[in-house]
């Protein structure tokens, strides 16, 4: 890695409470799997924080003890069985500031998506929204309104690349995936195997984890994550990238609308 411009590797996974294929709740091969990975960005989704609860639901705290050099930022969505549930982002690189930001519609499970500020090289940021939407078309359409708008996405102070991956639980061409292709790239990831799909893990049928990124982010590399613990550890396959930050200028970027096609 040079510090004019570096290459790291960025994966998200829903880890589903690490229930895996066979529906038990088996933390160490989450574990095992995010070790697989190799990556310097991690990006979780569906963990279980719960430091007073049986060992199986301090899910958060296990991921952080197994990775005690990454720094960590943890978005609070919803309680969860006397503990919390969300989404979690451990990173190599300091983490310089973070927010957990709202899309939950009325009467639908809350979601939200969480913002952390990653220092990659020195003086250097990457933006990183680690998403999970909703499962309902009308939630989704309403949470890619959420999105793509000044308070998250389109924030007119951000400086740098943004990369924005997660779950987004649509499997065809919606609002979502149209909003987010007109202002960013993306990418159809690879895999030995020849099965491009991310859910569900034994059997893929579609592909609800995405990743889309910014200039001067450059795609190096990118797979689908299918080892023999992969597949039973979740209902969800990781997706890994690695990027190169290009040695470019960055400019604040000026906010903008989008309406529903």
């Amino acid at each position: 890695m040079t510090s004019s411009s570096p290459i790291f590797r960025i994966a998200t996974y829903n880890l589903h409470k690490c229930r895996g294929f066979d529906l038990r709740i088996v933390p160490e091969r989450i574990l095992s799997v995010l070790k697989e990975l190799e990556a310097d960005i991690l990006c979780l989704q569906e963990i279980v924080n719960d430091p007073t609860g049986p060992p199986q639901l301090n899910q958060a705290h296990l991921i952080a003890e197994t990775f005690p050099d990454f720094h960590v930022a943890f978005g609070v969505n919803r309680e969860y069985q006397g503990g919390t549930y969300g989404n979690m982002t451990l990173s190599r690189f300091p983490i310089l500031g973070w927010k957990n930001h709202d899309l939950s519609r009325e009467g639908r499970e809350p979601r939200g998506v969480l913002q952390t500020e990653i220092e990659v090289t020195r003086g250097r940021m990457v933006h990183v929204f680690n998403v999970h939407l909703g499962t309902g078309h009308m939630e989704r359409r309403y949470q890619a309104r959420k999105l793509l708008n000044p308070e998250v996405l389109e924030q007119p102070a951000l400086v740098g690349p943004r990369l924005v991956l997660g779950d987004f639980n649509e499997w065809t061409r919606g609002l979502t995936t149209r909003l987010l292709q007109s202002s960013f790239q993306t990418f159809r990831p690879r895999h030995a195997a020849r099965y491009p799909r991310t859910f569900p893990g034994m059997l893929p049928l579609v592909s609800l984890d995405h990743c889309y990124y910014d200039e001067p982010l450059q795609l190096q590399f990118s797979r689908l994550w299918r080892s023999r613990t992969a597949l039973w550890a979740s209902d969800h396959l990781p997706l890994i990238a690695e990027f190169r930050l290009a040695n470019v200028a960055a400019m604040p970027r000026t906010g903008r609308s989008h309406s529903a096609a």
